[in-house]
């Protein structure tokens, strides 16, 4: 099972750092991808990063703003979010392949097998 926390409300130009933790399995040797959607509008990809931490890709819309990383001792993965726009507001889901240990990670949504419930990230002043 997933989790993502530290979604919330924060005014235009702030900041968030959400998190995803996995409970009863690991993390480590999977990919993991941040996704996001609005009501009405598709998922769309965010960000993710390999199993090794060590390679990261972003959608065009974040690059800059965005980061992510991966913690193997607290089998966690982050999201920091900077800059945010009201054009962020969304619900924010992680999810994780299966085993891959070679390879990239992929911005879409079919490599992932496992998924949270989402946090909500609303961005207004």
């Amino acid at each position: 099972q997933l989790v993502e926390s530290g979604g919330g409300l924060v005014q235009p130009g702030g900041s968030l750092t959400l998190s995803c933790a996995a409970s009863g399995f690991s993390l480590t040797s999977k990919h993991i991808g941040w996704f996001r959607q609005t009501p009405g509008k598709e998922r769309e990809a965010v960000s993710c990063i390999d199993s090794t931490g060590r390679n990261a890709r972003y959608a065009e819309f974040v690059k800059g703003r965005f980061t992510i990383d991966r913690d193997h001792a607290k089998n966690t993965v982050s999201l920091q979010l900077n800059s945010l726009k009201p054009e962020d507001t969304a619900a924010y889901y992680c999810a994780a392949t299966g085993p891959m240990l070679f390879g990239g990670c992929e911005l879409t949504a079919g490599p992932y097998d496992y998924w949270g419930q989402g946090t909500q990230v609303t961005v207004s002043s």
